[in-house]
């Protein structure tokens, strides 16, 4: 409840002033204002006589919040002049005057007609005039007053915010700095007490405090802990009048939250945790979860879990959920239910940020025991080893044994297994198995020259659960044996001079077989029987490759190789085609003697080098060759009266070397007659048979230069 003390001031004022030829007037009322002398006229006489002063005042003083029933009586202005028969009239002007200020304009009493409020207008300024009332000419000359408005206590203090918002950390040293609050009066600061104010706490001890004068709000307990309070609200007062018994006062919330600080480790609900896991669970599966609690917020209860020892270091994992802060144990490896079927491990929680000044609290870490419990799952059968390999021999009888394979069943169970061959990988049947026992066995003779390896698929079932079921690969080499007779490498086609002399080596043979025995081939050779009597060669044999030589003996007699006149076979092409052999499905033309340039360059021979390596350089030829004509016609004459001569004789190709031939002229003589140098290094290209030719020409420009 508010309190008001009014104190009316009226100020009677009378200040002479004295002049040269008349006394000291008599004092004239008046309010407290600016000095100003009013001066009348004296006599008409012509001396000059000082006039003396007839009203003055100073300032009005006037409280604020009047409260009384009538209006609020301010002062009175009074004239010398006044006589007191209402010749004269008081006249106001200024400031409110008429309207918030009346005067009588007889007895010249001031009155203000309502309330005043000094925080609305604190000073009014008004202007006094005295008049004869029948003429209307002042009598005094106008003059100004002053009515100020004293301030009282009616404006209690205000706060700048209704309700503020602080934080402070949580365990903060008594005396910290929390937030200021400011409060404001509007009544008059130069003026007694009303507008000084201080500030008190009257919610919120003992945990704050506030400065009197200041507003500033501190921490005043020890170890506040915001896991056992986080939010406080803290009433303030700001009373005006220095605090004093009557003064106003205002109020303020202040709303206080305690921030966390990491002062508190991770705590295990628990101190044994039980899991169970399939032993089929694959590595990543998870196993369970575990949750270590923080009473701190945010980063502060960030927690990082980890195996520390235990008997599955190696086969277990966990790893921190971000956003639950749970800890996911799963599996690492894979599990044998056979093998260890319970494994007790140590895990601990730590907090990844900490404070070092709350160290002393004690380690920022918990450890629980994991007790994780292996499930026996029906697994599929499981191969004594992760691939075979057999082998047989090629020359094995069908349903000769190659050898077993061997699975069981890894359960406790012990459920009978079956065996099977993936016949997709043995499309022709060759091996089979015994369903029982695992035994590989041949369904089909082998041959290792056909097929080296075989590569199969075996499959292992439960007969109890054919859904379960593991494969193998097998592995089957086929071993030799010597069921193969050698072989020439090539067909050979020898050619020899008629000038050959003895022991001159001929043809170089060599063998083959597909046979592959550990020791590699020894091969021997000779002359068949048919042609080793009366033969004109022999054979060297070198137990790898055999060397045939021209006999030593040559027959002195011809004899005739045609005894039956059926058996003679008079073909000219027999005698003159140098082609392919029994390769050559090609009828001879007669025309290609006439026009060597009718050769087909597609069609590749036998006896001469491929174009790949050297491209004959063709001449033209004669358009009419007569001598071709001259030279088949005495050969052939000379073929029939020969009676050793064989109907494919074909030496006359040789022969002959007419013009236009393909490869051109070997002969050296005509090189000589060339207008240019002739280039013979290709021979070296056409293999060892022109090796000779190769060295005789290769280096014909060395030899002119020398």
């Amino acid at each position: 409840m508010r309190t008001y003390w009014y104190f009316l001031l009226l100020f009677w004022v009378g200040q002479p002033y004295p002049t040269f030829s008349t006394p000291l007037s008599k004092r004239t009322s008046g309010f407290p204002a600016k000095k100003r002398a009013l001066e009348l006229s004296g006599s008409s006489r012509n001396e000059l006589n000082r006039s003396k002063r007839s009203w003055m005042w100073n300032q009005f003083f006037l409280l604020e919040e009047y409260t009384g029933t009538g209006y609020q009586y301010v002062g009175k202005l009074h004239s010398d002049q006044d006589k007191g028969d209402g010749s004269l009239k008081y006249i106001l002007s200024g400031d409110g005057a008429g309207d918030l200020f009346i005067i009588n304009e007889n007895t010249g009493d001031i009155q203000a007609t309502r309330r005043l409020d000094r925080e609305e207008k604190p000073v009014y300024i008004l202007r006094a005039q005295a008049v004869n009332r029948k003429t209307g000419k002042p009598v005094e000359p106008e003059s100004e007053f002053v009515i100020k408005i004293h301030d009282i206590n009616d404006n209690e203090p205000i706060f700048t915010k209704e309700v503020y918002t602080a934080t402070v950390p949580e365990m903060s040293d008594v005396g910290t700095v929390v937030v200021q609050v400011t409060a404001t009066d509007a009544d008059d600061p130069t003026y007694g007490n009303s507008a000084k104010v201080v500030y008190s706490i009257l919610q919120g001890q003992p945990y704050f405090s506030v400065e009197s004068e200041t507003g500033i709000i501190k921490t005043a307990l020890h170890n506040m802990d915001r896991e056992n309070k986080e939010h406080y609200q803290v009433v303030i007062q700001a009373k005006d009048m220095a605090g004093q018994m009557g003064g106003l006062s205002g109020t303020t919330t202040v709303n206080i939250t305690l921030t966390d600080v990491n002062d508190n480790p991770p705590r295990f609900p628990q101190s044994t945790y039980q899991f169970n896991t399939p032993e089929s669970s694959p590595p990543g599966t998870p196993v369970g979860k575990i949750k270590a609690s923080d009473a701190d917020v945010g980063e502060n209860a960030a927690i990082v879990y980890s195996i520390t020892e235990g008997e599955g270091l190696d086969m277990f994992d966990v790893t921190t959920d971000q956003q639950t802060q749970e800890g996911i144990i799963t599996v690492k490896k894979l599990l044998d239910f056979e093998k260890k079927n319970l494994y007790t491990l140590k895990v601990e929680a730590s907090n990844p940020h900490v404070e070092s000044r709350f160290l002393h609290l004690g380690p920022f870490k918990d450890s629980a025991t994991l007790r994780i419990s292996v499930q026996d799952a029906d697994e599929p059968p499981v191969f004594g080893k992760p691939a075979y390999v057999l082998q047989v021999r090629e020359d094995a009888p069908v349903n000769a044994t190659v050898g077993a394979v061997a699975a069981r069943d890894p359960d406790a169970a012990r459920n009978p297994v079956r065996y099977s061959v993936d016949r997709h990988t043995d499309l022709d049947r060759i091996f089979n198995i015994h369903s029982g026992n695992g035994s590989i066995f041949t369904s089909k003779l082998l041959d290792r020259e056909t097929l080296l390896w075989h590569n199969i698929t075996v499959i292992a079932t439960e007969i109890n659960n054919p859904k379960q079921s593991s494969r193998v690969p097998l592995y089957i080499k086929v071993l030799d044996v010597n069921d193969n007779a050698p072989e020439f490498a090539e067909f050979y086609e020898t050619f020899v001079c008629e000038k050959a002399k003895a022991d001159e080596l001929i043809q170089t043979l060599r063998a083959v077989d597909k046979d592959d025995p550990h020791n590699g081939h020894q091969f021997s050779f000779s002359l068949a029987p048919e042609a080793a009597s009366g033969s004109n060669f022999t054979i060297q044999d070198n137990k790898v490759t055999v060397v045939l030589f021209a006999a030593l003996r040559r027959q002195r007699k011809k004899e005739p190789l045609i005894i039956s006149k059926e058996d003679i076979r008079d073909n000219v092409v027999s005698y003159n085609d140098e082609g392919g052999g029994e390769e050559d499905t090609q009828a001879f033309d007669i025309g290609t003697l006439r026009n060597p340039e009718a050769i087909e360059d597609s069609k590749l021979r036998r006896d001469i080098v491929p174009e790949a390596l050297f491209l004959p350089r063709r001449t033209p030829a004669a358009r009419d060759n007569t001598d071709v004509r001259d030279f088949i016609n005495q050969r052939l004459k000379e073929n029939d009266s020969d009676p050793t001569a064989p109907p494919y004789d074909s030496l006359a190709t040789y022969a002959y070397e007419g013009t236009g031939s393909v490869a051109d002229s070997l002969s050296s003589l005509e090189s000589v007659t060339t207008d240019g140098d002739q280039d013979y290094d290709y021979l070296s290209d056409w293999g060892p048979r022109f090796k000779k030719l190769a060295d005789m020409y290769g280096g014909v420009d060395s030899d002119r230069d020398s």
